[in-house]
């Protein structure tokens, strides 16, 4: 008998017939002779309800109360998709994060998985009857206050769950048929993808690709937990995420493999990046590591890294580096604060970017790829602010209002277009 874990997000049980279609998929694994472990995300946008009343409420909610009024969504969720699959003549056990034993640290809002102790799970599994737990949850190792993952959170309860309990697959259930050569509601002539490895993954993930959290992939590769992307809206193959081969079980039919094959694998974008310049840096040793460590100090992340000497001060120098835009008036504050100490002129902020990239294992022993890129945003009148590169993907900065027309032109480049109209979104936004 095989152990599933299955996560459904919150597009996948948006209503009460969402819910019902769900159960009824969950019940044809059990009758298929699997164990399955669920997790579920709130239903629709009720978490973006939930902070919306939080801040109705107060312009700044208290972190540890905001997390006890957040997990309430999966709470709900967990609840009546038991309900929905006791209707079809199952037993199921629903569970809240803590009661599955998803232990975490005290960063609320961001927490972090420091173990996972899932007894009552086993137990469940146990007695013959079908676990939910709900996602994105968990509860502090030190002082027992309820924290939350942070957003993509219920991806990671699963991966870690399925880690625990050594699941043989961990099925992520979305509102797209698996992961596309780019997010298909950009281009509609997007393929889906057969098999990616973790590292490609990542990159992608990294990059913007917004069907899998980052920090479940981390997870899964950790812990080499077989990942199998599918739409909870249909019955079609899905992508694997696997540096192994799929087991056997759930291998699927002999297909197409040319996409594997391709020197890229994807064309991933992030709007949700802002870029910070802080101008006229002192060009002597340890100007750069004061403004890094004021960064990290705060708990910020950074990604791309520019640094040029100033064309008007030969003695100083401009870093440009991209963050979350979330984090962008913290960083701006705590640079103003240390201004004087590090000695620079003055910030420059820009909210206005889009980031643009192109993963593929396949560009490690192809020469050109770079070219492609860069030829291809030229034709298309699209001008590059910051470059960034790794072994498997090239990264470029752009305007916003650009960023739709990159990411069609370098799809186009790289020759990732369908023939079909396969990239099909029932609904949602892709989470």
């Amino acid at each position: 008998m095989s152990l599933v874990v299955q996560k459904f997000g919150g597009s996948s049980v948006a209503d009460a017939e969402s819910v019902k279609r769900v159960a009824r998929r969950i019940v044809e694994y059990r009758k298929a002779g699997h164990d399955v472990v669920v997790v579920v995300s709130a239903m629709g946008d009720f978490t973006d309800d939930l902070i919306d009343l939080a801040n109705q409420i107060s312009p700044l909610p208290p972190a540890r109360e905001l997390d006890m009024l957040l997990t309430a969504g999966e709470r709900i969720s967990m609840a009546v998709l038991a309900m929905a699959i006791a209707n079809l003549g199952f037993e199921a056990q629903s569970f809240t994060g803590s009661q599955a034993g998803m232990i975490t640290d005290e960063s609320f809002g961001r927490a972090r998985i420091v173990n996972v102790t899932p007894m009552r799970v086993k137990e469940a599994l146990e007695n013959g009857n079908i676990a939910i737990v709900a996602g994105f949850q968990g509860v502090s190792h030190a002082t027992k206050n309820i924290t939350t993952l942070g957003r993509g959170g219920s991806d990671t309860t699963a991966v870690a769950l399925a880690a625990s309990l050594d699941a043989d697959v961990c099925e992520i259930y979305t509102d797209v048929d698996g992961v596309f050569t780019a997010d298909p509601r950009i281009v509609p002539t997007a393929r889906r993808i057969n098999h990616l490895s973790y590292e490609e993954m990542l990159e992608m993930a990294a990059s913007g690709a917004k069907i899998l959290h980052l920090r479940a992939v981390e997870y899964a590769r950790q812990y080499d937990v077989p990942l199998h992307v599918r739409s909870s809206f249909s019955h079609n193959r899905g992508t694997w995420v696997s540096d192994s081969p799929i087991p056997p079980t759930f291998a699927p039919e002999e297909e197409e493999t040319s996409m594997e094959q391709a020197v890229i694998s994807g064309v991933a974008h992030d709007r949700q990046e802002a870029k910070l310049t802080v101008v006229g840096v002192p060009d002597i040793p340890g100007k750069a590591a004061e403004i890094f460590r004021v960064i990290a100090e705060n708990e910020i992340n950074i990604d791309m890294i520019v640094q040029n000497i100033s064309t008007r001060d030969p003695g100083r120098t401009d870093i440009s580096f991209t963050l979350p835009m979330t984090d962008g008036a913290t960083a701006t504050r705590v640079l103003n604060d240390v201004q004087e100490s590090i000695g620079f002129d003055h910030l420059r902020y820009d909210d206005q970017i889009g980031k643009l990239s192109v993963v593929g294992a396949g560009m490690r022993s192809h020469p050109g790829v770079t070219a492609t890129l860069f030829n291809a945003l030229s034709e298309a009148h699209i001008n590059i602010d910051m470059i960034s590169t790794s072994e498997i993907r090239i990264s470029v900065v752009t305007r916003a209002d650009l960023l739709d027309a990159a990411v069609k032109a370098a799809h186009t480049a790289y020759g990732l277009d369908s023939d079909s109209n396969e990239a099909i979104v029932y609904g949602g936004t892709g989470r």
